[in-house]
């Protein structure tokens, strides 16, 4: 006698010899006695059917939808951002030229008068001011529109 060992291998319970050849799909697809099913009618099944589908699909516009939604927002903010970028470009080389434009001595002596009010020797300043606004919104009245046809008439001189 040989030392060889055998193994057998259990058969699947409920398994007959006659479904040797037969697929183990025909299960599923067999139909299911009423006494044997989850709910005796269908309502249920396709109640929690479309409660699934209603939470697929809201996940999906979440994980999906919305973050195509927010790229596209992105570019309309970009392109502003950029043109605020070039407007601030802008005015930063205005200013760097003005900085550069005080450190000259010139530049100096101008902003020293303009903002400090410095004179030179021998030099008087005087003050002069703007004339004040005449107000044009005068009631009406005898007085009034002659004056406000004066206003008119000095206004358009030259």
């Amino acid at each position: 006698m040989s030392n060889t060992r055998v193994s057998t291998v259990a058969k699947p319970p409920g398994r007959r010899a006659s479904d040797v050849n037969r697929s183990r799909l025909a299960d599923l697809t067999r139909p299911i006695a009423r006494d044997q099913r989850i709910t005796r009618t269908r309502r249920p099944a396709i109640a929690a059917g479309l409660a699934g589908l209603i939470v697929v699909v809201t996940i999906g516009t979440a994980l999906f939808g919305l973050p195509v939604r927010t790229w596209f927002g992105q570019d309309d903010e970009l392109v502003h951002l950029e043109a605020e970028l070039a407007e601030l470009e802008s005015i930063n080389a205005e200013l760097s030229d003005e900085v550069s434009r005080l450190q000259t001595p010139a530049g100096i002596t101008e902003a020293a008068r303009d903002i400090l009010g410095q004179i030179k020797m021998g030099e008087r300043r005087q003050t002069v001011l703007g004339v004040p606004e005449i107000p044009t919104d005068l009631p009406d009245g005898w007085p009034y529109s002659a004056v406000e046809r004066m206003i008119t008439l000095r206004a358009e001189e030259p």
